[in-house]
């Protein structure tokens, strides 16, 4: 941390103006205090996801404080803890949850934080944790699992909630049934096809290349199917669920895949969207959803009692977070060009300096 006119500030990565990686480099703001109910962690680890990317190029509607620093997963010690924080200790090895909910609104009220009217992610809507020091509120804080490595640590809170939340509450997922997991690598994927298979389900996972399905089929997928121009990822699962289709569909790509993802659900099936990577606008035959009588659910992050479930998952040793590559603090810059890596499995870590 440095002073600079009696005044301490912290260097991140991050960016001045939106745009692609050109835009992305060091940038310098003032460091963080804690308020009443918040903590300061000393980051030691902190991981990427797409949402970095499009934070990067700009989110239409989203307006961020620039300079603005990228990263949403963190992981590190308690530095300062906030007036009426008298549970946490200086020096605690921590984790963050990076879903954060006013706990006033009628959603909060009612445990449904994710849908809080001023719901925001950690890197998204605030300043990000690729940082030397963050502030987040008390509630949002959780002891490391033991064993685990700090990149470990970052790499999990954001894919795992979502994944849980996205499967077993909106999805509804019974044990038995059929699920789909639409994309093999990225930072998501892994995470899903754990949830999913914890929760009962029989796994299939689609993807581009032979090497990431092999790799997600090893996490507890059922079966692995690759795509080609000729059978798109319907007609694969119209084939490996001989005709019935998939009870299930977790789909985070978007555009070109929930159309057919809507075509590949069983009677009764539900699709549960979690993001658009590549696209948000989309075409559907009507005819097939209401024939069919499946369904299309949206779910973003969780709740705070469904991070606790997932959470406590974790410190169990039911889901492990899958890292994809870890890099030193001067590399940020390369860590982040990861993300657009077409062989991208798991989470990118940037490590901080101790």
């Amino acid at each position: 941390m440095a002073v600079e006119a009696g005044r301490q500030r912290v260097k991140g990565l991050g960016f001045s103006a939106h745009g692609g990686l050109d835009r992305l480099g060091w940038v310098d703001l003032p460091a963080p205090e804690p308020g009443t109910g918040e903590v300061r962690i000393r980051v030691r680890a902190a991981a990427f996801n797409r949402l970095d990317r499009f934070v990067l190029e700009g989110i239409p509607g989203v307006p961020v404080e620039l300079p603005h620093i990228v990263g949403s997963d963190a992981s590190g010690v308690v530095d300062r803890v906030g007036a009426g924080v008298t549970d946490l200790a200086v020096g605690t090895e921590v984790l963050v949850n990076p879903g954060l909910w006013d706990g006033t609104c009628e959603y909060c009220r009612a445990g449904q934080e994710s849908l809080c009217r001023d719901f925001r992610i950690l890197g998204e809507h605030t300043q990000g944790s690729a940082t030397e020091y963050i502030v987040v509120p008390r509630r949002n804080v959780h002891p490391k699992p033991a064993g685990w490595s700090w990149g470990q640590a970052a790499a999990a809170p954001l894919v795992f909630q979502t994944a849980w939340r996205a499967l077993r509450t909106v999805g509804e997922l019974r044990p038995g049934e059929t699920v789909a997991v639409i994309g093999a690598g990225g930072s998501v994927a892994p995470a899903a096809i754990q949830v999913a298979h914890r929760l009962g389900g029989r796994v299939v996972v689609v993807g581009r290349t032979a090497e990431k399905v092999e790799r997600a089929v090893a996490l507890g997928a059922e079966a692995g199917l690759v795509t080609t121009p000729e059978k798109p990822h319907d007609r694969l699962l119209w084939e490996w669920s001989r005709k019935r289709g998939i009870d299930l569909i977790f789909d985070s790509v978007g555009a070109d895949s929930v159309p057919r993802s809507v075509r590949a659900l069983a009677r009764g099936g539900r699709l549960v969207v979690i993001g658009a990577t590549e696209g948000s606008k989309v075409e559907l035959d009507l005819k097939t959803l209401f024939w069919r009588q499946g369904s299309i659910r949206g779910s973003t992050m969780a709740s705070r009692s469904e991070f606790d479930q997932v959470y406590n998952e974790l410190v169990q040793g039911h889901l492990r977070p899958v890292v994809d590559s870890e890099w030193d603090w001067d590399q940020g810059i390369a860590a982040f060009g990861r993300l657009s890596d077409p062989g991208l499995f798991g989470k990118v870590v940037l490590r901080t300096a101790a």
